[in-house]
């Protein structure tokens, strides 16, 4: 016989013919295991239905899949259980609850069994059929229930004493609550995400396995990032929710730390490390060591391999999951795992129509003149490298083709390759200058997705240099996706370029597959760096000020921008008084006919000498003036926009920048501001605006 269908949480209040009785309404919950306590959370309302719903058509004997949170995560009915789709997690236990008792440590509601809430709903039905109550029941645990009347039913906990006879339950010790219905235990239900995925974010972590303060896991921050994400659409973008033209972002973590350590070398680590101060030596093997296991080509290569397989496998598996989904891809990288994907991007191949074109560019660039290679080796004083050359067969075309690595493999040592290299890269600057064209120099194909310079020598005509230089030896995997765009948090990036020997990137230059580069940094970050003074050097201008979510700046920022102009323009006054009256004092002594014609002068030096106060020092100019240099052009990284963005200091932040540097680097996971910036970006490639724009804002 079919078991009778159980209606949702939203229909629960279904009236039985005898004595009044309502049956309990159902709400699905799943366990949760933090620090060894169990805590039992919700599922949202849209999800626990689903799952009402499942278990009503008999989806317990089928062992029905049902998919939960935004399918990150599928419950199977049969088995009671909550399983991760995208990453690996300890597996939860999932109940389907309705009655419910105060535990004992937080004051939390902990759900009884599924078994015995259904011994309680009984007595409760024949209770409130009978009129009969201070009814007891036994739970598993030896635990006596007392239903006194419908709004009073206490658990009562036996005392923790025992003797060699055995002992029976009884009503001794503290009583706790017993609440019937999720309705009246006051949990906190999600409400739910949109089903419709406009855009997919993969979000790679920096060094250590903890992402914060918290030391909580890549999978948790980026939850909570999800989370912010959700409040800010509702917020900033309610207009075109309404008009459901959005859904959601979603945003996958993507875990590279867990395969570094699985290969042994922790082991090897152990074995070397000093038994003294263990903490802080595990600690630094665990996460400091990272940046240095980035730095060697063995594991380089795989972190590199881990975080793009990792990527590809999630895209595809999100593609199984969610065939209707026709969004693009971004990627978000904090700390190190900003450069991972940097120098992932730098070494993607661009599609074949724009390394045709780029191979044209160089045919046209080493077709000017008829100096032959030999020439060329000669006037670099390079003649001894002639037969490897000839024996290779490269002519001038050839020559200008070549890279680092090939010229690498033909064996010339590092010297002489960098005099090659700069030969090249000085000539194809000549015939840029001569042509006045535009061109991405290299773009997408003399090095792999890394045509960037710097600058060796100020009395040179070489500016710039490959980005690519100095790069660990490795082979970097090719995506199956072309990101719309990279965003960085907290990231060193242009720290690491500096120490390879980039000083200057090339304004031209762009990501090969990626379009879109945003660098995120709070202004007491330690581990961040800018990126546009090596795009723009000679000019100083400062990063973008990134909007207060709430539509406006930090009140300690106003007030410190306001006692900025005041005192600037105190100054001037000041100074300008000085001036005249200094003048005043020197001037030598007028005959008094001259009288008339001295005043004049003085008005006129004085209006000269106010005229001149509002030129201050570049360092007095207040920050205010700064942030409007956002039409300064930084090159083609970032589609000719702004690419460095500072957050807002907290107000307490700003008493103590030392205290707050640490919490400055992990706080981009629930940072409204890096969040709305980060849907704005994504949605602006969809033709989806703010509600109402920001001040500041692009």
């Amino acid at each position: 016989m079919a078991a009778p269908e159980q209606l949702p949480r939203a229909a629960s209040a279904e009236a039985e013919p005898a004595g009044g009785y309502e049956r309990v309404g159902a709400h699905w919950f799943y366990c949760r295991v933090l620090d060894s306590r169990e805590r039992w959370v919700p599922f949202s309302g849209q999800d626990s239905e689903r799952l009402e719903e499942a278990h009503g058509s008999g989806g317990d004997k089928e062992d029905l899949v049902v998919p939960t949170s935004g399918g990150r995560y599928d419950v199977y009915l049969k088995k009671r259980q909550r399983i991760a789709v995208y990453w690996e997690e300890e597996v939860s236990e999932v109940r389907r609850c309705t009655w419910f008792y105060k535990g004992d440590k937080d004051n939390k509601y902990v759900p009884y069994s599924e078994t015995f809430s259904e011994e309680l709903e009984e007595a409760y039905r024949t209770a409130v059929t009978t009129d009969e109550w201070k009814k007891k029941l036994e739970s598993p645990s030896r635990e006596i229930i007392v239903l006194h009347n419908p709004k009073l039913m206490v658990h009562y906990h036996p005392v923790a004493t025992s003797d060699d006879w055995g002992s029976t339950p009884t009503e001794q010790g503290r009583p706790r609550t017993v609440k019937r219905g999720v309705e009246n235990i006051a949990a906190e239900i999600p409400n739910g995400e949109p089903l419709q995925i406009d855009h997919l974010v993969f979000v790679v972590h920096g060094i250590g396995p903890a992402c914060d303060i918290r030391f909580r896991s890549i999978v948790q921050c980026v939850n909570d990032f999800r989370n912010v994400s959700l409040s800010m659409l509702q917020a900033h973008f309610k207009k075109a929710q309404e008009q459901q033209q959005i859904g959601r972002v979603e945003f996958l973590p993507v875990n590279w730390h867990s395969s570094l350590h699985s290969t042994g070398v922790d082991v090897d680590l152990e074995r070397i490390t000093l038994p003294s101060i263990n903490r802080l030596r595990h600690f630094i093997n665990d996460t400091i060591l990272d940046v240095f296991f980035y730095n060697s080509s063995t594991y380089c290569q795989t972190i590199v391999d881990t975080v793009a397989s990792e990527m590809n496998r999630l895209y595809q598996l999100f593609l199984q999951r969610n065939p209707l989904f026709k969004g693009g891809v971004s990627i978000a990288g904090h700390s190190l795992g900003s450069l991972i994907l940097f120098d992932l991007l730098t070494n993607q191949k661009a599609a074949p129509e724009d390394e045709r074109s780029e191979e044209g560019s160089s045919t046209t660039w080493s077709s000017r003149g008829t100096e032959e290679v030999e020439e060329i080796l000669k006037k670099l004083e390079l003649s001894e490298y002639c037969d490897v050359f000839e024996k290779e067969k490269m002519d001038r075309q050839a020559l200008f083709l070549c890279t680092e690595k090939n010229l690498k493999e033909m064996g010339i040592p590092l010297g002489p390759r960098m005099k090659i290299l700069h030969y090249i890269s000085s000539e194809r600057e000549m015939q840029d200058q001569s042509t006045a064209a535009p061109r991405c120099r290299g773009g997408h194909g003399a090095k792999p997705g890394s045509p960037s310079q710097h600058d060796p020598d100020n009395s040179r005509n070489c500016q710039y240099r490959d980005v690519g230089l100095g790069q660990v030896s490795a082979n970097y995997p090719q995506l199956n996706y072309k990101p719309t765009i990279f965003f960085a948090f907290g990231s060193p990036i242009g720290m690491f370029l500096t120490v390879r020997g980039v000083k200057r990137i090339d304004p031209n230059y762009s990501l090969p597959t990626c379009k879109g580069f945003f660098n995120i940094f709070h202004p007491f970050d330690p581990v961040a760096y800018r990126i546009e003074p090596m795009i723009v050097p000679d000019v100083e201008f400062e990063p973008m000020l990134l909007p207060h979510h709430k539509g406006r700046k930090r009140m300690h920022l106003e007030l410190k921008e306001g006692l900025t102009r005041m005192s600037v323009d105190l100054k001037n006054n000041l100074l300008g008084s000085l001036r005249v009256a200094w003048q005043s004092f020197t001037r030598a002594p007028l005959p008094a006919v001259e009288a008339a014609s001295a005043d004049a002068e003085t008005e006129t030096e004085a209006e000269a000498g106010a005229e001149k106060q509002p030129d201050t020092k570049p360092e007095e100019t207040p920050p205010a003036v700064k942030e409007e240099a956002s039409f300064i052009n930084v090159g083609r990284l970032n589609g000719g926009n702004r690419i460095d963005y500072v957050l807002q200091e907290k107000p307490i932040e700003s008493f103590n920048e030392y205290l707050f540097a640490l919490q400055g680097h992990l706080c981009y996971w629930e940072s409204e501001d890096t969040v709305l910036l980060v849907l704005k970006e994504v949605y602006q490639t969809q033709g989806v605006t703010l509600d109402q724009p920001l001040p500041g804002g692009q």
